[in-house]
């Protein structure tokens, strides 16, 4: 690793510029020249944030989840605010595939944005028929599989939490891609062990994975003491989650090191992205900050950048999952050199990662 050199800008005295590191990252063979990207359904297509930033300019703009129809979503209330974080239970409201293509995934071609398509659907065939229908379209990036959806053919089971159906939505999905398109499968972690389902969809097919979803949550407001979300529950996200998000990639890259992590999880500032970079993450996508900050993925990108260089880092690539490393030696009492290392293998290291250490 070699020390990057700071600029700084001759105009701005006390404004630290973007520094001479090289942010270009390879997500599942998506060549991107940033790791920074959007989240989906935080921005629909994108358009509303190009009015704040050249959304050209970041990794790739991810669309928000559509569905083979059309889809009106859940009744109102359908957001609510929580201690750092949001709840939301939009429920897939969406204008179908064929809208979709026409509108949002021209737009974004004639733009010349990067795009990642995000597909859910509610059985494997419905997977299958938009698989299928976007084989064929040009300028697609990457296809980012949301398999945090009630499967209508098991009892409303989601497919996420069941590594079989899980594998067999990425399976089909696979079948159904151009092969030179990534998939990428999106992880729930609301399961007890999210790297059984890790190793089920890249077994079956999944070239990287998208981490983490929102998690399930509820709000009840005190005043009307009913459900404050009119669907009852909803997807939490915001900084609440990012220690989750942060021990999901870094339990998922210990076991699969060499499968790209697109990291996302409560992500507002540089700092938070390293996180998820030294964690394992070889990109990441800020959704909930832009609600706040419409240009939070290009700030987050410049501080991201900002925070390599303080550490030394001249590439992105070289802080991928940084934080495994073997630990240094640690000087005894008496001069003895001692080295604890973290074997994940071991039930004491396991029990500390996944559930923590009680005093």
């Amino acid at each position: 690793m070699t020390r990057a050199v700071i600029t700084h800008s001759p105009r701005e005295q006390d404004a630290r510029v973007t520094p001479r590191v090289d942010m270009s990252t390879t997500l599942a063979r998506l060549e991107l020249p940033s790791p920074v990207l959007t989240a989906s359904g935080c921005a629909a297509a994108g358009r509303e944030l190009d009015q704040f930033f050249d959304i050209t300019t970041i990794g790739a703009v991810v669309t928000k989840s559509i569905m083979m129809n059309p889809r009106s979503g859940r009744p109102t209330p359908r957001m609510a605010e929580t201690p750092s974080g949001m709840l939301n239970s939009i429920g897939l409201q969406g204008p179908g595939i064929d809208s979709f293509l026409e509108n949002d995934l021209e737009w974004l071609r004639r733009r010349g944005a990067r795009a990642v398509v995000s597909i859910a659907g509610g059985s494997i065939d419905e997977y299958t028929r938009l698989a299928s229908r976007l084989r064929h379209v040009p300028d697609i990036a990457a296809i980012e599989v949301n398999i945090s959806c009630p499967n209508v053919e098991s009892r409303g089971q989601v497919f996420a939490c069941d590594p079989i159906a899980a594998a067999e939505v990425i399976a089909s999905v696979r079948r159904n891609t151009a092969p030179g398109i990534p998939v990428l499968a999106k992880l729930s972690p609301d399961v007890t062990d999210i790297v059984a389902i890790a190793k089920a969809v890249v077994g079956a097919g999944a070239d990287g994975l998208s981490m983490i979803n929102t998690l399930l949550g509820m709000v009840i407001d005190t005043n009307t003491m009913r459900p404050a979300l009119a669907g009852v529950t909803g997807g939490l996200s915001g900084p609440a989650i990012r220690p989750v998000a942060v021990r999901c990639i870094y339990q998922v890259h210990a076991q699969l090191p060499n499968v790209p992590i697109l990291g996302m999880g409560g992500i507002r500032t540089g700092n938070d992205a390293l996180e998820f970079v030294l964690a394992g993450a070889s990109a990441v996508s800020v959704g909930t900050a832009t609600f706040n900050d419409p240009s939070a993925p290009v700030r987050v990108a410049k501080e991201l950048a900002i925070a390599l260089a303080e550490r030394g880092f001249a590439r992105f690539e070289d802080a991928i999952g940084y934080a495994h490393r073997t630990p240094e030696p640690l000087a005894a009492p008496g001069g003895v050199v001692a080295v604890h290392p973290v074997n994940p293998e071991d039930d004491i290291a396991d029990s500390d990662i996944r559930g923590g250490v009680e005093g």
